[in-house]
């Protein structure tokens, strides 16, 4: 092989390289599975408006394009600006330490002005569809970077109830973005997003509570311990139990899905209580709750299909 050919192929690696740690940088900062866990709720939220409106999703195809690139980008900017803001607590947390702003990737001003335009891009959008759609992106936004980030989540450990009230309107800016959200359907959605919230978030914590201990966040189990946070958790997922039953309109094999997954994210909770490896099983109800969801979204569009 030629000189040239050795330099061509060297530089041919550095470029994929540099790609795919561009890429990674970038999946990182905006915290992709997360995103993508939420972009889910609106477009669940936009398609059962129309079903229950009667109305067609291709004739509404430029209106759905508007709600989900506006909704997601409102949310990226709020999870860009998180990252700026909490870049002292991510350089203690190992499962934090990758963030491009950790690393020096990308400088702290580009991070937050890239999440401050992102934000402001998704707003612009969002306001082609329907005011209504834009105050509950609004209120998830200000909720999650003000009253969540910047405010409750270092102090208090009720950080992961207002948390949780930024990911429930995601529904809703769906839902609004074709009819008012005063239907009882977007209601039980934002409260099942809600609901489960917490126990997902607490299992997170469980999971990674020293590090967490270590960059001083207010989580329930760093302050209070597993125990109350055990108890908690059967409370909140206990509470899922009469969702379904809220959702008779999608029939009654959706009913009973709904309330076996129900019963058994109650059931590997409980376990909780006899278990002598926390950690797995912290680690086995947050696998629980991501798959709960995720089926529980998929499930109302299939049973409306």
């Amino acid at each position: 092989m030629s000189k040239e050919s050795i330099v061509t192929a060297e530089n041919g690696r550095d470029s994929a390289l540099s790609s795919s740690t561009l890429f990674s940088d970038l999946r990182l900062l905006f915290k992709g599975p997360v995103l993508i866990a939420n972009a889910l709720p609106i477009f669940t939220g936009f398609w059962l408006a129309l079903y229950f409106t009667g109305a067609s999703f291709m004739e509404n195809l430029d209106l759905f394009l508007l709600t989900l690139i506006g909704g997601t980008l409102v949310m990226a900017g709020a999870l860009v600006i998180n990252n700026w803001y909490d870049v002292d607590i991510d350089t203690i947390m190992d499962r934090t330490k990758n963030r491009p702003t950790v690393t020096g990737h990308f400088s702290l001003k580009a991070v937050l002005t890239l999440g401050i335009v992102i934000s402001v891009l998704g707003f612009v959008l969002l306001a082609f569809t329907t005011m209504d759609a834009v105050v509950y992106g609004f209120i998830g936004w200000v909720t999650y970077v003000i009253m969540y980030t910047m405010w409750t989540k270092r102090k208090y450990t009720l950080n992961t109830v207002v948390g949780s009230i930024s990911g429930a309107v995601t529904p809703l800016i769906g839902w609004t973005a074709v009819d008012p959200g005063f239907h009882f359907v977007p209601i039980v959605l934002a409260l099942l997003l809600f609901i489960f919230q917490m126990p997902h978030t607490f299992a997170i914590a469980m999971k990674k509570w020293k590090e967490y201990k270590a960059a001083n966040v207010a989580m329930l189990p760093v302050v209070h311990g597993f125990g109350i946070t055990k108890r908690l958790m059967v409370v909140y997922i206990a509470s899922l139990l009469p969702i379904p039953f809220f959702l008779l309109t999608f029939g009654s094999v959706f009913v009973v899905l709904a309330t076996l997954l129900n019963v058994g994210w109650l059931a590997v909770s409980l376990y909780g209580f006899f278990t002598k490896d926390d950690m797995k099983w912290a680690h086995v109800n947050f696998l629980y709750s991501v798959n709960y969801i995720t089926v529980m979204f998929l499930m109302m569009i299939i049973f409306t299909i």
